[in-house]
């Protein structure tokens, strides 16, 4: 039976993903393993806190836009590596 990620560990994915340079809306879909309008909330929520910035190219005939981690998102994300070296978790499947 598999497991529910919770918000967290979905927000933390997504943040490890554009880190890794996984930039565009849908392959950062793609690489969290969600739907669409998850992810768009995801991203939404992640930009408003300040951990992910949104870039638009205007010059385009499309509007594309792509993410980039802020410093506060890289800080977020070295927290919770450190947290997870500290704490002995055993996952239970």
């Amino acid at each position: 039976m598999s497991h529910r990620r919770s918000k967290l560990e979905i927000q933390l994915n997504i943040l490890s993903s554009v880190m890794n340079g996984v930039d565009k809306p849908t392959r950062i879909m793609y690489a969290a393993n969600m739907s669409w309008r998850p992810v768009q909330r995801n991203l939404s929520s992640l930009v408003e806190h300040g951990l992910l910035e949104k870039q638009v190219n205007l010059e385009s005939s499309k509007s594309k836009s792509r993410y980039v981690i802020t410093e506060k998102g890289i800080h977020v994300l070295e927290y919770f590596k450190k947290a997870k070296e500290i704490l002995p978790i055993k996952e239970i499947y």
